[in-house]
C-alpha cells in the first residue's frame, strides 16, 4: 500500500498503531468509555474493540456537545488513540485535542481522509507522520 497525504484537522504527535477502521458512525458521548478506552456502545458493531493506541478510523460522528470532554478525559488518561482519522472534521469532538494541547498534554494527531479510502486500512499497522503523511508498515 502506498504512502497517502492526508489533511492535518489537529496537529499532535506522530502515530503508529493498529487500524481501528469503524464501520459506523460513533458518539464519544456514550459510545466510548473514557475510563477503559473501550467502545460502550452495545448497538456499535465495533463495541467492546479498544480505542485506545490505536489509529481509529472514523466513517462519521454523531455529534454531541460532550463528546469534547470524553476525548479529552482519554487524552488526560493515556488511553486515547494514537491518531484520529476523521471522513469530515467534527469541530467538537477536535475541540477536545485543542484543549488537551493547550492544557500541554501529549495529544493524537487528527487527520482527513475519506472513508471511501478508509477500508482499505482496516488489518494493517499504521503509521502517520507530523506531516500527516499515511502509511501500511
Amino acid at each position: 500500500m502506498r504512502p497517502v497525504a492526508t489533511r492535518i484537522l489537529v496537529p499532535g504527535r506522530p502515530a503508529l498503531g493498529p487500524a481501528l477502521v469503524l464501520t459506523a458512525p460513533i458518539s464519544f458521548w456514550g459510545g466510548v468509555d473514557p475510563k477503559s478506552g473501550r467502545i460502550a456502545d452495545v448497538r456499535h458493531p465495533q463495541a467492546g474493540a479498544l480505542v485506545s493506541g490505536q489509529v481509529m478510523f472514523l466513517p462519521g460522528t454523531i455529534g454531541s456537545s460532550s463528546a469534547a470532554a470524553v476525548l479529552l478525559e482519554l487524552v488526560h488518561a493515556k488511553l486515547a488513540p494514537s491518531a484520529l482519522v476523521l471522513d469530515e472534521p467534527d469541530a467538537i469532538l477536535l475541540l477536545g485535542l485543542i484543549v488537551a494541547r493547550e492544557m500541554g498534554l501529549p495529544v493524537p494527531i487528527a487527520v482527513q481522509l475519506a472513508k471511501a479510502e478508509q477500508g482499505a486500512w482496516a488489518g494493517r499497522q499504521v503509521a502517520i507522520g507530523d506531516d500527516g503523511v499515511m502509511s501500511a508498515v
